[in-house]
């Protein structure tokens, strides 16, 4: 493990807990940031992302990614940044594998689907539901609600992608319950984790739309930053056939985009001046990223990706029976409240928004399989498969 740097987050000061735990209790020698990554993985909503949507529906395919899948994918692009700039990379991996705890199913096409459905009860949104998930709803210790994560935990979770101005009902009760400094930027392992994202999906969604017959090779190609990586493919491998080549181009584009941020994000520490965690929470700029030149070339990917892929007729179709299956959950269980699991039942609130927040609550934790099942059995039919 490399030297830790002086703007690194130290778990020996970390912020703490918003609970607090009898340290005779602890289990192990483990950091602060070691067992905020530990309760994550042993939770029930880290479980949940394996039946979760990352880019296709419920998909037949065994080789297709899942939520989970690119969690674990994230974690190791966002833990191999950290160490080579001398981060905390337990907080780092930490953030990374709980990212997307709060996608609801079917991922984005469920959470508009959910958004709507609860808009008269300030709506939904998958950050502001990660931190719901992870302080209030899964909760598997004796004294606590949640799992009681570490401060800095909570703030990566808030702010990976940048000061909050308007927090959503469910990250502003969060900051409420346990002030989460929502103005400024988040640390430094927090940003890593989240360029890490972007560094994942863009590449891994490349190769499944490749896989699943969606996107067209050629098509790819025109596509600057792609060229350019896959001319150095053929270049290194002429006599390989093309096909056997396309795992190799994903590397190549990660390695690409993995070494620029790097490059970037030790510039801008040193002309800011970046001496302590306090300088990355105060620089005023998100320090973790592209430069200006990759920045140009994922945004153009980005636009491709969207409207050759996550936009793609196919996707569209199965996005609006997505949707359809969410919206008439909604509907079901606000009309019957006898059609909830006796436990949801039995804490259901009696007033509004309250009631409505606790219905979202239970379908943003179902997985797509589970969702279609429960649509199935409430209120009818659906054209979409049972699960993988």
């Amino acid at each position: 493990m490399s030297a830790k740097a002086p703007y690194a987050s130290d778990p020996l000061i970390s912020r703490g807990r918003q609970h607090f735990e009898v340290m005779g209790e602890t289990r192990g020698p483990r950091t602060v940031f070691q067992r905020d990554r530990d309760r994550i993985i042993h939770s029930i909503s880290f479980r949940r992302l394996r039946h979760k949507t990352q880019v296709f529906v419920a998909p037949d395919g065994d080789h297709f990614r899942v939520r989970l899948t690119h969690s674990l994918e994230v974690a190791q692009i966002a833990r191999t940044m950290a160490r080579a700039l001398g981060l905390d990379e337990d907080l780092t991996e930490a953030l990374a594998l709980a990212h997307d705890i709060g996608h609801p199913p079917f991922g984005h096409a469920g959470e508009y689907a959910l958004k709507a459905a609860m808009g008269d009860a300030g709506g939904f949104d998958h950050n502001g539901n990660t931190l719901r998930a992870v302080m209030a709803i899964d909760s598997p210790y004796p004294r606590f609600s949640g799992l009681n994560l570490s401060w800095e935990a909570l703030e990566g979770l808030a702010k990976h992608n940048g000061p909050v101005v308007h927090p959503g009902w469910a990250l502003a009760e969060a900051d409420q319950t346990f002030p989460l400094d929502l103005s400024s930027h988040a640390s430094l392992e927090a940003q890593v984790a989240a360029i890490a994202d972007d560094i994942a999906y863009d590449n891994h969604d490349i190769d499944d739309g490749l896989r699943a017959g969606l996107l067209d090779r050629d098509a790819l190609m025109t596509m600057p930053f792609v060229a350019r990586r896959w001319d150095e493919v053929l270049r290194r491998y002429p006599d390989v056939a093309p096909a056997r080549l396309m795992p190799e181009l994903i590397r190549q584009q990660i390695g690409a985009m993995v070494n620029d941020v790097l490059v970037t994000t030790r510039a801008r520490i040193a002309e800011l001046r970046i001496a302590t965690v306090d300088d990355v929470r105060g620089a005023g700029i998100t320090i973790a990223g592209f430069s200006d030149e990759m920045k140009a070339d994922e945004r153009l990917l980005k636009r491709f990706m969207y409207a050759e892929l996550y936009h793609h007729p196919v996707q569209l179709a199965v996005a609006e029976q997505a949707e359809r299956v969410i919206t008439g959950l909604f509907a079901a269980y606000s009309g019957d409240a006898s059609l909830l699991p006796d436990g949801w039942r039995a804490r259901l609130p009696a007033a509004e928004p309250g009631r409505s927040r606790h219905i979202g609550d239970f379908i943003a934790g179902m997985t797509d399989r589970f969702a279609i099942k429960c649509y199935r059995q409430v209120v009818g039919p659906i054209d979409l498969p049972e699960g993988f």
